[in-house]
């Protein structure tokens, strides 16, 4: 027996079209590249979305066919992200931060048809422009006043375009299934993956992150989403604000502390989110200047761990709670979520403290564990260290174009992440596997030992790779990045880790470098650090 129900189709369009008739007046508020701060509605975003779809569908888009954009957090970015998966098409995010090469590869392998791109980029794709094969032209998001000189041959204006569409096109319905948008891995190690998302997965993810133990966004919110719309759709945030009907603040280009926090506080808001690296630039500021985060109260970290430093600084010095949460392209990207539970209220201020630094539980809809190398089940004890698996209606079942899937027979998607799982539920990274340092048949967490390491008041970033050691396979070697003026000791960095980590665990030597690479999605680059120091010898100052 089937159910008596309204079969209504899960569409993204559903959201901005929430928005328009039940939130019609409340803002976006976006930073723009050339033309100053803009405003308007989730009203005038849907009139707006929908004119641009027709415009597409003018142009011979078709369904299913892929329409890049490279584009910052911007109201244009917004519509056109609504117009091309609303008429069918596939939004294909291309995030600008990756090499040219990779750049060229991606919207290659997508078959981009076209590409609407803010004028940041206009020197990139003058020089990627030859070796693009599918796209037909660029679509540049500004007015006919701030149109670029370019080399390009084939350029368009995006409010140009905008007006070939119709102001009354009706958002069409059309199967839940069909594919919706395109992000591709920062393909850290060989070319990236693209993960086609569909329109139901995006829309289940969106009511997964709605939740009160996760994002837990009402009307009353003002959202500043700092993690980029290119990087794992902006992690679902212009999805959910005008689901819930919360105002959106978008950054544009400048990420600047200085920048933010002017954002932050002329616009009220009240949640963030971003990635670590983020948020030292921020922290630093509001500290040199003695200002504080006015409204904010909640702030997400994902991307990678923030360390247990940045949460307390958040906490105590500044009344702004940290949501810790994980989760990557292949899943849309949200897979688990750090709130308090009545068991985690119940501890002492460090209890508290220590499992703010961990992942968190999975959002429902998300179903994970843990196994060793032969694939057995492991425990969830806390201290069990063993593969990352998941599976759910938003994690990838293959790679698109891929031959096969990525996902054994019972459905599970290794992450390639290396966690442990508390009794309470709480999932805790402790490495990539192809990052953990296995020293003498046991395996050090580089991602804990980075976290104790940068809680020294002299360090600003730390990072932790093996380095082949003659008796124990490999030790760790720590390497940071001082604030101004500081300086530091081995013997001085050991006696503040020695209380923080396992003596086995103590790195065998650090090295001071001016900056630590980072990927095109803001994690520490462990490759070019593993190249870099592949010759390193450990020093003999070592202390015992």
């Amino acid at each position: 027996m089937l159910g008596l129900m309204q079969n209504h189709a899960l569409l993204v369009t559903n959201f901005i079209s929430h928005g328009a008739r039940h939130h019609a007046n409340t803002e976006i508020v976006s930073v723009t590249v050339a033309e100053g701060t803009h405003r308007y509605t989730y009203k005038d975003c849907d009139a707006r979305s929908r004119r641009l779809a027709s415009a597409l569908a003018r142009y011979g888009i078709k369904e299913s066919d892929r329409v890049a954009t490279m584009a910052w957090n911007n109201y244009r970015h917004i519509e056109a992200w609504y117009a091309i998966s609303g008429m069918g098409g596939v939004t294909h995010t291309i995030n600008p931060r990756l090499f040219p090469e990779q750049i060229v590869y991606i919207a290659n392998h997508a078959e981009d048809r076209l590409l609407f791109a803010d004028l940041t980029f206009v020197p990139l794709l003058e020089a990627i422009w030859p070796h693009l094969k599918t796209v037909e032209a660029v679509i540049f998001m500004t007015d006919a006043a701030h149109m670029p000189q370019t080399k390009l041959p084939n350029v368009m204006c995006y409010e140009e375009f905008l007006q070939t569409g119709d102001a009354n096109y009706p958002w069409p319905e059309l199967d839940e299934n069909l594919a919706a948008g395109l992000c591709y891995t920062s393909g850290t190690t060989g070319n990236p993956k693209g993960v086609l998302y569909s329109q139901r997965s995006l829309c289940l993810h969106t009511f997964g992150m709605a939740l009160p133990d996760v994002f837990g966004l009402s009307a009353k919110d003002c959202v500043l989403p700092v993690v980029p719309m290119f990087h794992a759709n902006a992690w679902g945030c212009p999805y959910l604000t005008p689901a819930v009907g919360a105002k959106l603040v978008l950054p544009g280009a400048n990420l600047t502390g200085e920048a933010l926090h002017k954002l932050i506080i002329d616009e009220g808001v009240t949640t963030s989110a971003g990635v670590p690296t983020v948020w030292l630039g921020l922290l630093q500021y509001v500290e040199q200047t003695g200002q504080d985060f006015g409204k904010m109260k909640f702030t997400v970290i994902g991307g990678s761990a923030a360390p247990r430093a940045m949460i307390e600084t958040f906490k105590d010095r500044y009344g702004v709670r940290v949501g810790h949460a994980w989760g990557m392209t292949e899943m849309s990207p949200l897979g688990t979520f750090n709130t308090p539970t009545l068991a985690t209220e119940a501890l002492d201020e460090k209890g508290q403290l220590d499992v703010a630094c961990k992942q968190g539980r999975a959002v429902p809809g998300v179903d994970m564990k843990i196994t060793d190398d032969d694939g057995n089940e492991l425990p969830w004890d806390g201290t069990s260290f063993g593969h990352l698996l998941v599976r759910g209606p938003w994690v990838v079942q293959r790679y698109f174009k891929g031959e096969d899937d990525a996902v054994d027979a019972d459905g599970w998607f290794d992450t390639g992440d290396v966690a442990t799982i508390d009794p309470m539920g709480f999932m805790q990274i402790t490495d990539r596997s192809k990052d953990v340092i296995k020293s003498g048949g046991e395996w050090i967490s580089s991602i804990d030992l980075e976290n104790a390491a940068v809680a020294h008041p002299k360090v600003q970033e730390a990072a932790v790779i093996g380095i082949a050691h003659p008796k124990w396979t490999e030790r760790p070697l720590l390497v940071l990045v001082m604030r101004p003026g500081q300086t530091i000791t081995l013997s001085e960095m050991l006696e503040f880790l020695s209380t923080r980590v396992a003596k086995w665990w103590l790195p065998d030597d650090i090295a001071i470098v001016d900056e630590i690479p980072h990927t095109a999605t803001g994690k520490i680059q462990k490759t070019a650090l593993r190249d870099r120091f592949k010759y390193y010898v450990f020093s003999t100052e070592k202390v015992e």
